[in-house]
C-alpha cells in the first residue's frame, strides 16, 4: 500500500509533538497514579496480616477516592480517542493539505489507514505505560509480586482497553469525515459520548420502570422485578461503557463468576456463588465475557469500516 508507512510515521510524529497530547497524557497519568496510590494504601491497611488471593489485581478494581482504575478508563478513556480523532480529516481539509497529499503517489486508503493505525499505536503506548507504572506502584506499596495468571489478566485488560478507546477514536474520525467543521465534529463526538455513557443508563431505568413498574411501598411480584431488571440491563448494553465495565469486572476480579446482577442469576448460579468461593480460571473468565469482547471488537471494526467507506467515496477538493 503506497504511502502507508509515510502517513503512519507522520501522524505519530504529529501526535508526539502536540501539546494537546502531552497535556492529556499528563492529566490522565496523574489522576491514574493518585487513584491507584489511594487504592494501594487502602488495600495495605485492610489486608494487614492477611494475604488474599489475586491481591495485585485489586489495585485496578478497588476504588480510590471516587473510582477504580478500570472505572476511570471506562469513564474517561473515550476522551483520549475523541481527542486523537475528532480533527483527523477535516483539519487536513481546512489547511488544504489533504488535496496535496492525495495528489502525490499515495493511495487514498493509505491516508485513513495510516491515521487510524497511528492512533491505535498511540493508545497502546499510553495504556501500556500507565499499567506498567501502576504495577510498579503496586510492587512498592503492597510488596507483592504478581503471579503468572495475574499478568495474563492484565494483558487481556490492556487489549480490551485498547479496543474500547479505539472505538471512540474511530467514531471521532467518522465525524471528522462527515463534518467539515472541526468544532462540529468535536461537539458531535462529545455529545454522543455523553449520551451513550450516561443517558442510556438513565433512559434504561425510565423505560424499565414504565414497562414493568416496581413499587417499593407495595409488594411487587418476583416476575415483575426480574422483568424490570432484564429491561434495564438489556437497554444498558447499548452503551459501550457498560459493555467495557462488565467485561473488565470479570477479567480483573477472578472471584466474579457472572456479569449478571443477583436478581437475574438462576437458582443454580446463586447456589454455586454461595457455596463455591474459588476463583475462576482465566479461560473460564474469558468464556464468561466472550460475547462482550466480540461486541467491543466488532463495533470498533465496523466504525472504522464505515469511516473507510465514506472517505473512499467522498469527493476531495479545496
Amino acid at each position: 500500500m503506497s504511502g502507508l508507512g509515510a502517513i503512519y510515521r507522520k501522524e505519530l510524529a504529529d501526535h508526539f509533538s502536540s501539546y494537546r497530547f502531552v497535556i492529556l497524557f499528563a492529566l490522565i497519568a496523574m489522576v491514574s497514579f493518585i487513584t491507584t496510590y489511594m487504592a494501594g494504601i487502602s488495600l495495605r491497611e485492610n489486608i494487614e496480616g492477611q494475604r488474599p488471593g489475586f491481591i495485585f489485581l485489586m489495585l485496578y478494581s478497588t476504588p480510590g477516592a471516587l473510582f477504580s482504575m478500570a472505572q476511570f478508563i471506562g469513564f474517561f478513556g473515550p476522551l483520549i480517542g475523541i481527542v486523537l480523532g475528532f480533527d483527523a480529516i477535516n483539519r487536513e481539509r481546512v489547511q488544504g493539505t489533504l488535496i496535496k497529499v492525495i495528489s502525490q503517489p499515495i493511495y487514498r486508503d493509505a491516508v485513513i489507514n495510516g491515521k487510524f493505525f497511528a492512533g491505535v499505536t498511540l493508545i497502546s503506548i499510553m495504556v501500556v505505560s500507565i499499567v506498567l507504572v501502576i504495577s510498579g506502584f503496586g510492587l512498592t506499596i503492597l510488596g507483592v509480586v504478581p503471579g503468572v495468571e495475574e499478568i495474563l489478566r492484565l494483558i487481556i485488560f490492556v487489549i480490551i482497553s485498547i479496543f474500547y478507546i479505539s472505538f471512540w477514536m474511530g467514531l471521532a474520525i467518522l465525524f471528522s469525515i462527515i463534518f467539515r467543521s472541526i468544532a462540529t465534529s468535536a461537539l458531535a463526538s462529545v455529545a454522543l459520548w455523553i449520551f451513550l455513557s450516561f443517558f442510556v443508563s438513565l433512559g434504561a431505568n425510565v423505560i424499565a420502570d414504565t414497562i414493568s413498574p416496581v413499587d417499593r411501598k407495595e409488594r411487587t411480584t418476583a416476575q415483575a422485578l426480574i422483568r424490570n431488571v432484564r429491561i434495564k440491563e438489556g437497554i444498558s448494553l447499548f452503551s459501550p461503557m457498560v459493555i467495557y465495565s462488565k467485561t473488565t469486572s470479570i477479567i480483573i476480579d477472578p472471584f466474579r463468576s457472572t456479569p449478571k446482577s443477583l436478581v437475574l442469576m438462576g437458582q443454580f448460579e446463586r447456589l454455586s456463588a454461595s457455596r463455591f468461593k474459588n476463583p475462576l480460571s482465566i479461560s473460564q473468565s474469558i468464556l464468561v465475557v466472550l460475547p462482550y469482547i466480540i461486541v467491543l471488537i466488532s463495533i470498533t471494526l465496523i466504525c472504522f469500516g464505515i469511516s473507510y467507506s465514506i472517505f473512499m467515496l467522498q469527493e476531495i477538493r479545496m
